[in-house]
């Protein structure tokens, strides 16, 4: 009996299977419940049951805006598209925005061009006028321009405010674009300012052709001096100038008669 007990020893000794990296071939099988519930069950002991550790469920259950998307959709792709090329375009067009920049000397011209489609100047110089005017067909004009003026100054800053776009080139801003609310870059105030009195002189006043060639391309070129010192990318102008565009037809829609200006001009004291 002994020698035989020693013979059964040396062969589980010598079984391969009995070796440690090949302990979990031995394991009886688990079943399906008992691999798929989180709860370990231990014989022989009364305590509760102890839970699985909680980050495993953290970890199946991620938020959306921790995963990264695979398959993103076509419409995603193509706004992130148009926006590189927005930005990449505006920053080739922006030749004035630093002193290192190829136009730098430039700068201080195309700034000056800018102003002349500032908020500030407008209201003022049409205020002005509006003093020195005694007849109900100047005090109409004037004083829907001056309603059409703050109803861009309005519209602009809260757009802007919602949208809350920086410019291609973070410089800072003056004391006048702090006044009228012009401090981001999503729509380019200047250039819906510019389209608004553009339109709104060439349907009420009388002027000359020439001067209708001047005032397109002075709005125009009111839109291209923004991107040019960097304030605004390409898209911004453009949309300024559709907004510009669509606030004139606001303007005719709330357009003041005669009488109702003569008794504004009669009430401000101006």
């Amino acid at each position: 009996m002994p020698a035989q007990h020693n013979r059964t020893r040396a062969k589980e000794r010598n079984n391969v299977l009995n070796r440690p990296e090949f302990m979990s071939l031995n394991q009886p099988v688990r079943s399906t419940h008992e691999g798929r519930s989180p709860v370990k069950k231990y014989s022989g002991q009364a305590g509760p049951p102890q839970q699985a550790p909680a980050d495993t469920k953290d970890s199946a259950q991620l938020p959306e805006e921790d995963c990264m998307q695979l398959n993103p959709s076509f419409k995603g792709i193509a706004i992130n598209s148009l926006l590189a090329i927005d930005i990449c375009l505006s920053k080739r067009m922006g030749v004035c925005a630093r002193s290192s920049s190829t136009w730098s000397s430039a700068r201080p011209i195309v700034k000056l061009i800018g102003i002349t489609g500032h908020g500030i100047p407008w209201i003022g110089g049409t205020m002005f006028c509006l003093t020195k005017s005694y007849t109900p067909a100047g005090q109409e004009v004037l004083l829907n321009l001056l309603m059409a003026l703050i109803l861009d100054i309005l519209m602009g800053a809260g757009l802007q405010k919602l949208v809350k776009r920086r410019g291609p080139s973070e410089g800072t801003r003056g004391i006048l674009d702090y006044v009228v609310m012009d401090v981001f870059a999503f729509p380019a105030a200047q250039a819906s300012r510019a389209v608004l009195v553009t339109r709104f002189f060439l349907n009420h006043l009388v002027l000359a052709v020439p001067l209708r060639i001047l005032m397109v391309i002075w709005a125009a070129v009111i839109g291209l001096s923004r991107i040019m010192i960097g304030r605004n990318h390409l898209t911004d102008v453009l949309c300024g100038f559709i907004i510009g565009y669509l606030q004139f037809n606001v303007v005719e829609l709330l357009w003041l008669p005669s009488g109702t200006c003569q008794l504004l001009a009669s009430a401000i004291p101006l």
